[in-house]
């Protein structure tokens, strides 16, 4: 029985009775579980992940390889908005919801953190943040924060790159299109 599984059963709610001292237990186990896997150590390097939910990200997906995109992954997860078009006309509404209810309340909660606390920081995202909530308000932007970290997250584990707070997105190039020419 792995780790995790068996902390999941020995913290399971018929197993624990509640008690400060047994979710300290919990607790404690679980940042253990952080500091000796590299998955979740990265994780919890993004502003709203912490240790609860860098662990049971890593725990539940395993391979975040398995899905090719950042937002196929924050898809995956239900935190991108569901979309109606027709006759060329978009229309998104609220979240999807499909996916792991449990992760995906752990990004929604660790991005009201966030949320709350942008105006204190001095990165990019935080900045980011902050015009968000004055253009669209304060629920929109925490449902915006939770997708733009799954995708982060995404890039970080499964392309194992380092997180930049600070990091500027630049879409790639694409070749020109070569048009054949007859010779005659």
């Amino acid at each position: 029985m792995s780790c995790l599984r068996w902390l999941g059963w020995r913290c399971s709610d018929r197993n624990c009775s509640g008690s400060s001292s047994t979710i300290a237990w919990c607790d404690e186990r679980i940042v253990a579980h952080v500091r000796s896997d590299e998955q979740a150590k990265a994780a919890t390097q993004l502003c709203g992940i912490g240790p609860v939910t860098a662990s049971a990200l890593v725990a539940t997906v395993g391979d975040f390889k398995q899905c090719k995109t950042g937002a196929q992954f924050g898809s995956w997860l239900g935190v991108v908005p569901s979309q109606n078009s027709s006759g060329g006309r978009t229309s998104l509404g609220g979240i999807t919801k499909r996916g792991d209810d449990y992760l995906r309340t752990l990004l929604i909660q660790g991005a009201k953190s966030a949320v709350m606390t942008a105006h204190k920081r001095r990165d990019r995202i935080s900045q980011w943040l902050v015009q968000l909530v004055a253009r669209v308000g304060w629920q929109k932007a925490v449902v915006a924060l939770a997708n733009k970290n799954a995708r982060i997250l995404w890039a970080v584990l499964a392309k194992g790159r380092r997180f930049d707070a600070n990091h500027v997105s630049v879409k790639p190039e694409r070749p020109a299109m070569v048009v054949p020419t007859m010779a005659g």
